[in-house]
């Protein structure tokens, strides 16, 4: 048996939806929560199969976490007793998120062994940064049977410059350099909304950390992390999401809980295309759009460019612009899967990595397609909701790791959508 998602398409889609706290700050506060040695508060936390993988995770090292509040969206995460073991179970490797437990581990006990990450397969992801940032700190990186194991007798500040302005790296050496004596330098860091959101965290909780939001973030190392209570950011990508689904197949849908700010890069594209929107000051209302829709290029770029997460659910959007539009993917190259199976439903999109050429407008037929990974998904849901017939989609497990409830949030916006239980030869 397995579980799909069938949606029946052509329905009008109109009302309010709540965007949940963000996915990608999530999981790497989380892991930053257990630096301190009392308990820590995060509120907003979305109810997503990764947020269980992590807490799977944490009790594995003894970590008391408990969930309250009326959806179940509270932390509480106590590390008062936690223990440095091997992190060498099947959920990390299924978890890409899971390599925070690295820089964390590292700076709370000098030692840490863990089993590669996983996670969605949008072409090679190395994490060298982290390894050579923990290495510019002080520490010593092996990899034995399948695990690295990452140890120093101490660590010390110094000035580290990431090659590429990865999140991951910035977030991961940010939490590594707490504890390190002296001052650490983070040179070309990532920007993104969500390592302001993890360094306000540490910070709450007695860290020294400046800069965070530009390309130079500087840690002065303390002594000890004390509790703190903490409220998420909106997820941009999930607000993303539901803007690009309601300027495809909606009619006045308001989108709330988000920052526009965060959305500068897709709001000014929605807007090229001829999507009528209200921007508000933590809403957005989708009006519809024109009859014709302008085709145009996005390239992806880190923050505040055009994220690459929202370069696949736009590509559905692109389907119905009236010319050639192009996406060239500059960060994960390989991230096209979704176009294979928007073909499968009528689509004319030609790939040419790293880009890919979608003619439109073309008619979208409903039929079984997989979700590669998390955004394919998405991608997947919106063409479904303008299709012609019932489609069915597979692997829906990608689309449960980052979207809260996305079922019942299209059920309320007037989808006929569905998660069913079917045989697994079918």
């Amino acid at each position: 048996m397995k579980e799909i998602i069938r949606i029946e398409g052509g329905h009008n889609l109109t009302g309010h939806v709540k965007i949940s706290g963000s996915k990608n700050a999530t999981v790497a506060l989380i892991p930053a929560a257990i630096l301190a040695d009392e308990p820590v508060t995060i509120v907003g936390v979305p109810n997503i199969s990764d947020v269980k993988s992590l807490k799977i995770l944490l009790e594995e090292l003894g970590v008391n976490v408990l969930i309250k509040g009326e959806n179940g969206n509270h932390l509480i995460i106590d590390p008062s007793n936690m223990e440095n073991k091997p992190m060498n179970s099947d959920t990390v490797t299924k978890l890409r998120a899971s390599y925070y437990f690295m820089g964390v581990l590292l700076a709370k006990y000098k030692r840490v062994e863990i089993k590669m990450p996983g996670g969605c397969y949008l072409g090679p992801r190395p994490i060298d940064l982290h390894l050579k940032g923990f290495e510019t700190l002080g520490a010593k990186v092996n990899y034995e049977g399948g695990s690295y194991i990452i140890e120093a007798d101490e660590l010390v500040g110094d000035k580290i410059f990431l090659d590429v302005s990865s999140v991951g790296a910035t977030i991961n050496i940010m939490c590594a350099a707490v504890f390190a004596k002296g001052k650490t330098t983070i040179e070309n860091a990532a920007k993104e909304p969500e390592i302001i959101d993890i360094a306000t965290l540490l910070n709450k909780m007695g860290a020294q950390i400046r800069g965070m939001g530009t390309n130079v973030i500087t840690i002065t190392g303390v002594d000890t992390l004390h509790g703190c209570f903490h409220e998420i950011i909106p997820d941009r990508i999930e607000a993303a999401t539901y803007l690009t689904l309601a300027a495809t197949a909606g009619n006045d849908i308001t989108i709330e809980n988000v920052i526009p700010q965060h959305l500068e890069g897709l709001i000014s594209k929605l807007d090229d295309i001829g999507v009528n929107m209200e921007v508000n000051v933590d809403s957005i209302l989708v009006k519809g759009r024109n009859e014709v829709l302008k085709p145009v290029d996005i390239k992806t770029a880190p923050y505040p460019g055009f994220a690459t997460d929202m370069q696949q659910p736009l590509t559905t959007l692109l389907t119905q612009c009236d010319g050639q539009s192009v996406v060239t993917e500059t960060i994960y190259t390989e991230r096209f899967k979704h176009c294979h199976e928007l073909n499968k439903m009528g689509a004319d999109i030609d790939v040419r990595t790293p880009s890919s050429f979608i003619n439109g407008p073309t008619k979208l037929s409903g039929t079984s397609v997989t979700a590669t990974d998390l955004r394919c998904g998405a991608s997947l849901i919106i063409a479904g909701l303008i299709a012609s017939g019932t489609t069915e989609i597979d692997e829906i497990y990608h689309i449960e790791r980052g979207y809260e409830n996305i079922v019942g949030k299209l059920k309320s916006l007037g989808a006929k959508i569905e998660k069913v239980t079917i045989d697994s030869d079918n």
